[in-house]
């Protein structure tokens, strides 16, 4: 990877950590299910007139647009709204991978791996940390951990639908384009969302938000929209059209860093010790599941030839 793509990649993960710092500062004039369904209004619109339909179905398409627009950032939205830090919640979602390896043995038949397994419990001693459940003032809510970890596990469901479309547009002869699936897709959440924001947010508080939208605001909507979605999606799925998955993928490690580091410096976010500890707990257990540690390498190298 060249500089100016590497300096790509890494502003690309930077504006994904950020991207939950610009929640936590959305939602302070904006409640959360009316701030997602603006969010994806603005991803899908007018992104879908200048960006061809992708090679996928309109099931793929509606039910990816369901399970992360609905299901992911619905239930990240409000778990932010009721007290989950941003920082903690960069970190969090993450277990998005265990969740993927864990419906894709149920429902593509794919082998779990004791690498996969180690990493999780790795990953779920950190999240236990990170919740601090000992009944401390630091403690993370049980419903916002829960609910970041419903986000995770329909980030995972979103990730089996896409393997599916992306087989079924390589049956046909064709290339799933991610950019394109999201802006499509984009056009599902807006509605389900608003009508959820009317039950459970009431007309009155969307009228009142509406017509006293701040600056920051408007700014939280334009980088959920235009930032994390067009920007990060459509620069990432470039770098991933010109070098092989194995060498952009593991960036994406870096997006809970960036998001911790984001969430302190903006948000002046603390974490005790116990949960920083829970951090780097989350994110060796994603390295090892991700990438296994060659122990038997190592610790016994090969001494023939």
């Amino acid at each position: 990877m060249n500089h100016k793509d590497l300096a790509i990649a890494l502003l690309v993960v930077t504006v994904w950590g950020a991207n939950f710092t610009v929640i936590r500062l959305g939602l302070d004039g904006i409640p959360p299910l009316l701030l997602a369904s603006i969010r994806f209004l603005l991803a899908a619109f007018p992104a879908v007139f200048f960006i061809r339909r992708p090679a996928a179905g309109l099931g793929h398409v509606v039910a990816y647009g369901l399970t992360v627009g609905v299901g992911q950032f619905g239930c990240l939205f409000h778990a932010i709204a009721i007290g989950m830090p941003a920082g903690v919640a960069s970190v969090a979602l993450q277990s998005q991978v265990f969740f993927t390896f864990l419906f894709a043995a149920i429902l593509l038949r794919e082998q779990v791996r004791p690498r996969q397994v180690a990493g999780l419990v790795l990953s779920l001693a950190g999240l236990y940390l990170v919740g601090n459940l000992s009944g401390r003032t630091a403690a993370v809510s049980p419903a916002a951990l829960l609910l970041t970890l419903a986000a995770a596990a329909f980030w995972g469901i979103s990730n089996i639908v896409v393997r599916k479309a992306a087989t079924a547009a390589t049956a046909c002869g064709r290339r799933l384009d991610m950019l394109s699936l999201v802006v499509w897709s984009a056009l599902i959440p807006p509605v389900p969302l608003f009508l959820l924001s009317l039950v459970f947010e009431s007309p009155a508080t969307i009228a009142s938000t509406l017509a006293d939208l701040d600056g920051k605001s408007l700014f939280a909507v334009a980088y959920l929209a235009f930032g994390a979605t067009l920007f990060g999606y459509g620069a990432w799925s470039s770098l991933l059209s010109r070098y092989p998955a194995n060498r952009v993928a593991p960036l994406s490690l870096l997006v809970p860093v960036t998001g911790l580091i984001a969430a302190r410096v903006v948000l002046a976010e603390h974490l005790t010790v116990t949960q920083w500890s829970g951090c780097l707990l989350v994110v060796a257990g994603l390295v090892v599941a991700s990438f296994g540690i060659p122990l038997r390498k190592r610790l016994f190298p090969s001494t023939s030839g």
